[in-house]
């Protein structure tokens, strides 16, 4: 799943080439024929800007693009003429802007916004701080955390109604580094260690900005701690690392329980 870095990357990169320019064509996938999405042609796109992991395309006039990438999805900017490295049936939307071509694929969540429809939009308006934001929220942040004490941490630290931008992979990598058990309950937690927490969280998305694969070590073995490395020996202990699936939505937690010795019961 895209997490916040690379959302926030999407942005910078689709903002260099369309801000400020005028839409030429906009194609979509029969299902969004009768949306709004199918004419924008002939709007300027104003600015994008990532909110955790939603991007926002907002129109001059007006009213905004919004897309959530969910699981698979992604946007690629392709100039006219290159080949695609994804298949045309999975395209969304194409925007043709000039000689570049801007193509959502496979989007959880692809929506026109009205500017009243972008004001009142539940998921949006209710997006905990962002860890990518030039002004991290830490105290709004924690609170929040602080509204969840029976939520195990490592689904807690997923809300993204609490704090926005953490994925599976940095939560079991953060909370692995932190030597945080993911299964205690937020109430388990100090203040001190919860933002350590987030600051171990914002301090390595702000590391993967660069495009590169993302990485939370440096060293023989691998570029993560723990995550993707069931039964795998933990860098540090040399234990097993384990995984449990965790939340209604079977979410993947990777972890070390030497390194990360469960509280109380969670265990």
């Amino acid at each position: 799943m895209p997490e916040g870095d690379t959302i926030y990357r999407s942005a910078v990169q689709l903002r260099k080439a369309l801000d400020g320019r005028t839409v030429d064509d906009a194609r979509v996938w029969d299902r969004l024929r009768g949306s709004k999405l199918a004419h924008l042609a002939g709007r300027t796109i104003a600015g994008v800007e990532a909110r955790g992991k939603h991007l926002l395309m907002h129109l001059a006039d007006g009213g905004a693009i919004h897309s959530h990438m969910g699981m698979t999805g992604s946007w690629h900017l392709y100039p006219q003429g290159e080949p695609w490295q994804k298949p045309a049936k999975n395209a969304a939307l194409v925007l043709t802007v000039g000689n570049v071509l801007a193509v959502c694929f496979t989007p959880k969540t692809l929506e026109y916004l009205s500017p009243d429809a972008l004001r009142r939009h539940v998921h949006l308006n209710n997006l905990g701080p962002d860890l990518l934001a030039g002004e991290f929220a830490m105290t709004e942040a924690l609170a929040r955390l602080r509204t969840a004490p029976t939520t195990p941490l490592g689904e807690a630290v997923m809300n993204q109604r609490l704090v926005s931008g953490i994925g599976n992979v940095y939560k079991s990598e953060v909370l692995f580094l932190r030597q945080l058990d993911p299964f205690a309950p937020v109430a388990a937690f100090n203040q001190e260690e919860l933002q350590a927490m987030l600051a171990e969280a914002r301090r390595h998305m702000l590391r993967n900005l660069d495009g590169r694969p993302r990485t939370t070590r440096v060293g023989p073995g691998g570029r993560l701690w723990v995550y993707g490395r069931r039964g795998k020996p933990c860098f540090k202990c040399n234990s097993a690392i384990e995984m449990r699936r965790q939340g209604e939505a079977g979410r993947s937690t990777y972890w070390c329980p030497a390194c990360q010795p469960p509280r109380g019961d969670s265990g």
